[in-house]
């Protein structure tokens, strides 16, 4: 049983969380590096991670939802070695085509790094739910982050292709804590998956505070998407002209906002998770306002990374609590459904950033993520989606 310091079990799921999502991110920052070895444009590669998120978010509807009809152990390890033959194909990719469908498959299969989510909520009690929600998130988000800084290291000194044979490697150690740490729960439900899944529309229709949170984090999602997905192009570029190694080495400064989670999760068993989802829309929003208004320089990337990152894990975990105490035995499946609208705002963000940068660069690029902080603001702040606690 959780309490109310991390202990080692909960660090772990922490861990195996971060390492599970981490191989939707590494390619990212080598992105120049892809689009050097096949002679593609900027446009076409910058397509890559757009197509990588939109296999997450399918993976979050339609894989996330088994917990609550699976062991999630034996759900876990099924998805890893699938997972470790995805990153060997996309190794050994021959052509740009066969690296996007091989990606496609590992985003798809890294909607594992979610599973871990529900189980620390599970063997939480009500009281320290927030700040086991918000450990496990701390893996998860550091992961998303980190990725990118371990990818741009690899990439730059060994290739693009080596990192997919290193991300394998990770795996395997996850599946070793896995079975070693995660309990053999039995499942929530006996439905079959047919009815499962047709029950992720009963559960959107009946708890309004579910439609709100997704759409509220789907929006700070896509700044997500819109400014980690082209920061190797941006970087690359005027007045910059850097490369994957220091792109990847931005992953730090935005990391270092995740490890801000378990706070925001006691803030959140304290206050209710309104006044949080408030801050963070707030901080988004300055943050890439910041930045268009500030001059280019790597201090102001840095700094407005480490803000609008703290904004996004702010709410993500405030939402996490929130939609993990509507129905005990729908966890599996609320949390894939917030995480299919999140990672869903990332694919977007991922689009609509890369159009954005094409077309109008940095101040297109920011412009767009701080209206996208500001409409999630809104719903927040104009549709409250919870009272005061967190569990009403």
């Amino acid at each position: 049983m959780f309490t109310s310091r991390p202990n080692g079990a909960l660090l772990l799921l922490a861990t195996c969380a971060g390492l599970g999502v981490a191989n939707v991110y590494y390619l990212q920052p080598g992105l120049s590096l892809v689009q050097a070895e096949f002679g593609a444009s900027p446009e076409r590669v910058g397509w890559l991670p757009a197509l990588t998120q939109i296999g997450n978010a399918l993976g979050m509807l339609l894989l996330a939802p088994l917990g609550d009809v699976l062991p999630r152990r034996r759900l876990i390890l099924a998805k890893a070695v699938l997972l470790v033959l995805a990153l060997l194909g996309a190794g050994v990719a021959p052509g740009l085509g066969w690296l996007v469908i091989a990606n496609f498959a590992v985003g798809l299969l890294g909607s594992i790094g979610q599973d871990f989510v529900p189980i620390a909520a599970q063997l939480a009690p009500d009281k320290y739910r927030g700040r086991a929600v918000g450990t496990v998130t701390t893996g998860l988000l550091s992961g998303i982050l980190l990725s990118r800084t371990l990818g741009g290291w690899v990439a730059e000194s060994l290739g693009w292709r080596a990192m997919q044979f290193v991300a394998a490697g990770l795996m395997l150690g996850v599946m070793a804590i896995t079975w070693g740490t995660v309990p053999n729960l039995p499942p929530a439900s006996r439905s079959r998956y047919g009815a499962l899944i047709a029950s992720l529309w009963t559960l959107w229709r009946q708890h309004r505070a579910l439609r709100l949170a997704v759409v509220a984090q789907a929006l700070l999602a896509s700044t997500l998407g819109a400014f980690w997905s082209t920061l190797a192009l941006v970087m690359a570029a005027p007045p910059f002209h850097l490369g994957a190694g220091m792109a990847g080495s931005y992953g730090i400064a935005g990391a270092a906002g995740a490890f801000a989670s378990p706070w925001f999760g006691r803030l959140t068993d304290r206050r209710g998770p309104l006044p949080t989802i408030r801050l963070g829309c707030a901080l988004v929003i300055v943050a890439f306002l910041g930045m268009e208004t500030l001059p280019p320089s790597l201090w102001s990337l840095a700094a407005g990374a480490v803000v609008f990152d703290l904004g996004v894990m702010a709410a993500l975990v405030s939402h996490q609590t929130i939609v993990n105490g509507l129905d005990p035995q729908a966890r599996s499946r609320l949390n894939g459904l917030l995480m299919t609208g999140a990672m869903a705002g990332m694919a977007a963000g991922a689009a609509i950033g890369n159009a954005a940068w094409a077309q109008a660069g940095m101040l297109g690029l920011y412009g767009f993520a701080a209206a996208a902080g500001l409409a999630a603001l809104a719903v927040g702040f104009f549709h409250p989606i919870v009272g005061e606690h967190p569990h009403e």
